[in-house]
């Protein structure tokens, strides 16, 4: 259904079974796939393309000019996948040419209001963002991790997958797969335990995950020796070496 007060450019491909409702407006360079939802007074623009289901609420802002002073018009793009819920007054900037030119959000995530994704940002797959929950350009955030409500990400961070921040934090370096971190600026508080039990892993991969984050937090030891260690004892646990390599590739440095 497309409601009578809808502005869609004849430019725009819809696809089938496709919602738009009253006062929306949809740009020329849009794709929306089949049963995309758009509610009202929503703005859609710039090379856009949504993905099939994938629900946009009220009031939200999608393929906007990034905030980048160097950005000159360039056809770049924002790309979100199948089955999202993108809460009201969300905003989601499309990328910029120095940075690879695509803004990318996977599938089944859910963006709460509020939230503001910026040039660049590489979300993975079945993300959760809080009420105001903010990322600075080019942040890049693994599948399954979670952002609590208010918090702010610096650019060029890296979270990785199966994290869990806590809300009103400030994340200025990566932090890594299955922590849980908080605070302004943020540290690690622990192993995401229930996301990981919830994400299907064994008890047996979590107590190996656990014992390599107390070598890498917890010991004594400076980060290359603890790597060397944590490699020594968990080189056939291929989550253990997921969090290796993050740290081996981390160029802002670690959360601790």
């Amino acid at each position: 259904m497309i409601h009578p007060t809808a502005v869609i450019d004849p430019g725009a491909q819809l696809g089938q079974e496709v919602h738009i409702g009253p006062y929306s407006v949809i740009g020329a360079h849009v794709v929306l796939k089949d049963r995309v939802k758009i509610g009202a007074h929503s703005v859609v623009e710039g090379h856009t393309v949504i993905d099939e289901e994938t629900q946009v609420y009220h009031f939200v802002s999608l393929g906007q000019a990034p905030q980048d002073l160097h950005y000159a018009g360039e056809p770049t793009r924002l790309e979100i996948g199948k089955r999202c819920l993108i809460r009201e007054y969300a905003s989601l900037h499309v990328g910029t040419v120095a940075g690879g030119g695509i803004t990318r959000v996977g599938n089944d995530c859910m963006l709460m209001c509020y939230v503001h994704v910026a040039h660049d940002c590489q979300l993975g797959d079945r993300i959760i963002m809080a009420n105001g929950a903010t990322l600075a350009g080019h942040v890049e955030i693994g599948d399954m991790a979670n952002i609590g409500g208010l918090t702010a990400v610096h650019q060029f961070v890296r979270i990785g997958r199966n994290a869990f921040i806590g809300g009103a934090s400030a994340i200025s370096m990566d932090v890594v797969p299955f922590a849980m971190a908080a605070g302004n600026r943020a540290s690690i508080t622990g192993v995401n335990v229930i996301g990981m039990r919830r994400s299907g892993f064994s008890e047996e991969v979590i107590k190996a995950v656990r014992k390599a984050h107390r070598l890498i937090f917890q010991s004594n030891l400076r980060l290359e020796p603890a790597i060397e260690e944590v490699n020594r004892q968990f080189s056939d646990v291929s989550q253990v070496q997921l969090v290796v390599k993050f740290l081996q590739s981390s160029t802002r440095g670690i959360c601790r």
